[in-house]
């Protein structure tokens, strides 16, 4: 049994689980405080449709695309790859969570259930073996639940690999838009790291009137800014 297991087995509901948590939030993989930035080509496709362009995310994490001439799918490369580097920010826990309570829920088969209290009351957690298996935070009017079910090591903290997401409406929680299935592949940055992303497949189920949808993006010729 590992330590993380232990940890996980000793917490009981409605006691302070903050250091169980913290173990789960610090055991995320985020770039070095040093990150210089990165570029390569970017491929897009759906159905039968392929665009490439090229890409970098520089040091201040802002990406940008060029060659991509339709809009969306512009926006869409841009998005994935700003997304994935707001994640990588390393910040404290004390700096994200500092003005939050935790306190231990139930315990099923995704983890233990972390209900958060004060800055941020009414979002919630799972965490397993110092893993976050479910997120469920308020977003600009919004509920994004989150589930884990995969992850890869990076020896220097987990990366989410397979996970599902669902938007709801807060106050009666119907669902906006059809859940979205992500697989993501990492590789570290000429081999040495910093690891990015190098393939998402994103699969939408239909919802209402919309048509499910499957969209690949593809990051090729990686290579560290000079």
């Amino acid at each position: 049994m590992t330590a993380s297991t232990q940890v996980s087995n000793q917490i009981t509901s409605g006691s302070d689980c903050t250091a169980a948590f913290r173990a789960a939030y610090e055991n995320r993989y985020t770039w070095e405080p040093d990150f210089g930035g990165y570029q390569g080509r970017c491929i897009w496709e759906q159905d039968e449709k392929k665009v490439e362009g090229s890409f970098v995310v520089g040091a201040d994490l802002k990406a940008t695309v060029t060659g991509v001439a339709d809009e969306e799918i512009h926006k869409a490369l841009a998005s994935q790859l700003w997304e994935v580097a707001i994640h990588r920010v390393r910040r404290s826990f004390e700096q994200t969570h500092g003005a939050n309570t935790f306190s231990a829920g139930d315990t099923d088969a995704v983890g233990t259930e972390v209900i958060v209290g004060g800055k941020n009351e009414g979002d919630r957690y799972r965490i397993k073996a110092n893993v976050v298996t479910m997120v469920h935070r308020h977003i600009h009017g919004t509920v994004v639940t989150i589930f884990t079910e995969s992850t890869t090591d990076t020896g220097s903290g987990y990366l989410s690999r397979s996970y599902t997401s669902q938007y709801a409406d807060p106050a009666t929680g119907a669902a906006k838009g059809g859940i979205s299935r992500f697989t993501d592949t990492f590789v570290p940055l000429a081999r040495v790291g910093p690891w990015v992303l190098s393939e998402r497949v994103v699969e939408t189920a239909a919802h209402g009137d919309t048509p499910a949808g499957r969209q690949v993006f593809r990051f090729e010729d990686l290579a560290p800014l000079a």
